[in-house]
This record gives C-alpha cells, sequence and structure tokens, in this order.
C-alpha cells in the first residue's frame, strides 16, 4: 500500500530532527503513485561547508539533480563548517545527507553510514609566495590558520602541525599563532595581511585559492614528506597525492590526501538511498562540470568506505551494476 508524504509542512527555521523516522516509514515506490498535487515532497537536507569550498559546489549541483529527477523529493543545501558538523547533524538525523573527510571517523560507534566514496581531499597550506614560509617548520612563530572550528582542515591540520612537532606546547618560544577561520574568511585575512598562511582541505581547484592566486602572489608548501608520519600516528587513510600546476596555473606540489565521503543516516529507507546512489553515480558528468572533483568518482572506488559500512539501499545499487 502506498504512502504520499504528509501534507503538513515542518515550521520554518526548525531542525527536522523526526525526519529520518518519518523517512523510514515512506519507500519511494509509495511516493511514485502519489497523485495529489498538494502533497508536501520529502525534504531532504544537505550538510555541505562553507560557499567557497568544494562540498558547497558539489552538495547544490547534486541537489539540482535530486529535484530534476525525483520529483517527490525537495532537496537544499546547508552551509556547515563541513566534515565534524555535517556527520553531527546527519547523525543526529537534523540533515540527512552529507559529506565528510575519513579521518574525522572514529572506527566504531558510528551513527552515520556511506553513500559512496566520492573523492579525495588534499591538503592546501596556502601562503603568499613573496613570504619566507616554504617548508612545514617554517610555519614556526607565524599567524596561521587551521579552518573553522569542527571542520575536517582543523583536524588534519592539527594534526600535522603535531607530527611536525609544532604543536604548541608548554615553553615553546616560537610557537605557530593559531587562528581558526572558515575558507572565506582565511583567504581574506591572508590577502589583508592578517595571517601568514592558511590550511585547507579540498578537491582542487578551490575556488576560494583560485581566486587568491588571481589577485596576489601565491605559494602552496609540498606536504608529501607527512605523509607517512601521518599514516603511523593517526590513520591508514591519509596517502599522497599532487596537486598540478594545472589546478592553480602555479608550481605544483605534493600533499596529504583524505578520503572523503557521501554519508546518510542508517534509518533513511534503503529505497531512497538506492535512487540517490543511482543518480549520484548516473550523473558523474554533469557534477563535473560543477566542480572536476566529483566528475572524478568510480564505480570501482564508491564503495571503498572503511571505515563506515554501505547504506543498504547504495549497496544494492553497487551489486545491480556489479559486472
Amino acid at each position: 500500500m502506498s504512502r504520499c508524504w504528509p501534507r503538513r509542512r515542518p515550521r520554518p527555521g526548525r531542525c527536522r530532527a523526526g525526519l529520518a523516522a518519518v523517512l523510514a516509514a515512506t519507500t519511494l515506490l509509495g511516493l511514485a503513485g502519489c497523485t495529489d498535487a498538494a502533497t508536501e515532497p520529502i525534504r531532504l537536507d544537505i550538510a555541505t561547508g562553507s560557499r567557497a569550498g568544494v562540498y558547497y559546489v558539489f552538495g547544490q549541483a547534486f541537489a539540482a539533480v535530486i529535484n530534476r529527477e525525483l520529483p517527490h523529493v525537495r532537496a537544499d543545501v546547508v552551509v556547515t563548517t563541513a566534515s565534524a558538523e555535517n556527520v553531527a547533524l546527519v547523525g543526529s538525523g537534523r540533515a540527512q545527507l552529507g559529506f565528510t573527510q575519513a579521518d574525522i571517523l572514529p572506527p566504531t560507534g558510528n551513527e552515520v553510514v556511506a553513500v559512496a566514496r566520492v573523492y579525495d581531499d588534499l591538503l592546501h597550506l596556502v601562503t603568499r609566495s613573496d613570504g619566507p614560509i616554504r617548508r612545514l617548520e617554517d610555519l614556526r612563530g607565524q599567524r596561521v590558520s587551521v579552518g573553522a572550528s569542527g571542520s575536517g582542515t582543523e583536524i588534519t591540520a592539527n594534526r600535522l602541525l603535531d607530527v611536525a612537532g609544532l604543536a604548541d606546547r608548554p615553553g615553546d618560544r616560537h610557537p605557530v599563532r593559531l587562528a581558526y577561520l572558515n575558507l572565506d574568511a582565511s583567504a581574506e585575512a591572508l590577502r589583508d595581511g592578517r595571517i601568514d598562511a592558511f590550511f585547507f582541505s579540498g578537491g582542487p581547484p578551490v575556488k576560494a585559492v583560485e581566486q587568491l592566486v588571481a589577485a596576489m602572489p601565491v605559494r602552496l608548501v609540498d606536504l608529501e614528506m607527512w605523509t607517512e608520519p601521518l599514516r603511523e600516528r593517526y590513520s591508514e587513510v591519509y596517502v599522497g597525492r599532487d596537486i598540478p600546476a594545472t589546478a592553480y596555473g602555479i608550481e605544483p606540489i605534493s600533499t596529504v590526501a583524505d578520503p572523503n565521503y557521501l554519508v546518510v543516516g542508517p534509518s533513511v529507507p534503503e529505497d531512497l538511498v538506492y535512487e540517490l546512489t543511482r543518480l549520484l553515480m548516473q550523473h558523474r558528468d554533469e557534477l563535473g562540470i560543477a566542480h572536476p572533483a566529483a566528475g572524478r568518482m568510480n564505480l570501482q572506488s564508491a564503495i571503498a568506505t572503511a571505515p563506515l559500512a554501505l547504506h543498504p539501499g547504495a549497496a544494492r545499487y553497487y551489486q545491480s551494476v556489479k559486472p
């Protein structure tokens, strides 16, 4: 027996914490049989990140695909501080989809499951090309933004400073002077001379970095030598990746990369997640126009979501297209 989405719209501005429970009683097949024009659509909030970051651009493009292809679903993006906040929102039911870096996830006890591994985040350390910072160690005594509090960038950057012996320690005469700014604020602060460098973890090209390169002399600092120390101390998810000259039109570097997942609450219905996974994979070329990182998805890597399990709906889709 099909069921239509209830007519009453949630109150504006209120978190839809109970949405996952309602969704659990509603299947996509049932929605397909609804003909009542007054029926309200299923609402999906996609937790993303800063408006200048890849998560937001990717999320906007995916929401557009969902809204076009699934007429009984209404997807909207939510601006957040990114990974850590996104996991908290999805895990509590206040958002239904979200993007996150793999390194913020604990090995057990996760309250979210995976739709796909979508691309790898590359850690950018951005500074003025006419300044003194050429190596990670040169950050000592400098003013550095490590990303917004609660972001994946903050976690990865602070881990990197730790393994490099640059974390704040008692008696350190020249500590790194940390700021906790989101991507937009970090780029503005570097341009204005209020900080000396900033970290950001994202799939290149990052729009805010592109804009900064066009406005001032910029250098990216090579971080590849720190990949193995991060793996040994924190997580094997870290790998080395290149940021080519074609990304920003400046000197290429190698850096630390971190897998990036699209996650969902475990109680979101299987049929709905199946359809979302199908759209994600079948519209890769369209999503890649919005941002090249989205176009790098493939079926082989999408299922590599450790330590997260795949949602049953996502797993069923991948099984259905398995050669």
